[in-house]
């Protein structure tokens, strides 16, 4: 069941790397002087946006952004165009520290995703994501002295006396899966959710694990029921904080469901009842779960 004529939602970045660029320290500041360089600016994992047309992304020149040198990490290139990204979360408010007028807004990635284009939205995924990694990777994990910002933001070298350790950017591989049973496919809920909203379960993949044991693993510890047929579909960039969902579908082996801890709820919904909304909403359609979901009611 696989349906990949497109790209996940926060995924299909348009823009080059430029791996290249980042290793060449002239490079990179000649690239942040020029002045058709567009910088996104990034505050405390949420973007600025223009409040009277919220499809619209505040990017900047490198000029505006000139205090927030040391925290630059190169996206990429396209059209001849380096794009960065900046952290302004030191700032109390973020709209003051760059002379902003009110008519901007400022709204996380969950908020602004829906609203973009396919693009913007793998290019903010990657912005917050990075940046995030930033801030969580001040220190050095091997030897506790501060890290400092290398390779155009994407290594963290530790400033240590005899350590200097290279720090890179971490991403957590979690499953995530829709168990189904015939014409019918199991979905669950959290206690924290909007009413009614039910999902696909999902887990992170633990130390010596493939994936599909992870699909096995998790299924029985949230469900109990048990899965063969393990079949990768597709999957998504998830910056919440830095997770890389990787979406299967699996065949229910059996269908008695015992509730773990995790879930205040799980059952069995037919196609059906999941197309007329009987009893349940389906979650955010940037999501890969969404994905999975509407792949099989149209299989």
């Amino acid at each position: 069941m696989k349906r990949l004529d497109a790209p996940n939602w926060l995924s299909g970045l348009e823009l080059d790397r430029a791996a290249a660029l980042r290793t060449s320290p002239e490079r990179l500041d000649e690239a942040w002087s020029r002045p058709d360089t567009r910088v996104l600016p990034v505050w405390r994992s949420k973007h600025l946006v223009l409040r009277e047309d919220v499809t619209s992304l505040v990017l900047l020149g490198p000029d505006r952004l000139e205090a927030y040198r040391e925290s630059r990490v190169l996206l990429g290139t396209g059209g001849g165009v380096a794009y960065f990204a900046v952290d302004l979360s030191p700032e109390e408010e973020h709209a003051e520290s760059l002379g902003l007028p009110s008519m901007h807004a400022v709204l996380g990635l969950r908020e602004v995703a829906p609203l973009v284009s396919q693009a913007e939205g793998a290019l903010l995924a990657y912005a917050s994501g990075i940046l995030g990694w930033h801030r969580r990777h001040r220190f050095c994990g091997v030897c506790g002295s501060e890290t400092r910002s290398t390779q155009g933001g994407h290594v963290r070298v530790c400033a240590g006396d005899g350590c200097g350790e290279h720090h890179f950017p971490r991403t957590d591989p979690a499953v995530i899966m829709l168990v189904i049973d015939g014409e019918r496919s199991l979905l669950g809920r959290q206690a924290a959710w909007p009413s009614l909203v039910y999902s696909t379960l999902a887990g992170f993949v633990e130390p010596g694990e493939s994936l599909e044991e992870a699909v096995r693993r998790e299924v029985h510890e949230e469900t109990a029921v048990e899965v063969d047929e393990v079949q990768y579909h597709s999957s998504q960039p998830w910056p919440f904080p830095s997770s890389l969902m990787l979406g299967f579908t699996a065949r229910a082996r059996t269908t008695e469901i015992f509730l773990s801890h995790e879930l205040e709820d799980a059952r069995w919904f037919t196609r059906e009842q999941v197309r007329r909304r009987e009893g349940v909403e389906l979650p955010s359609t940037i999501s890969i779960a969404r994905r999975l979901i509407e792949d099989w009611l149209t299989e």
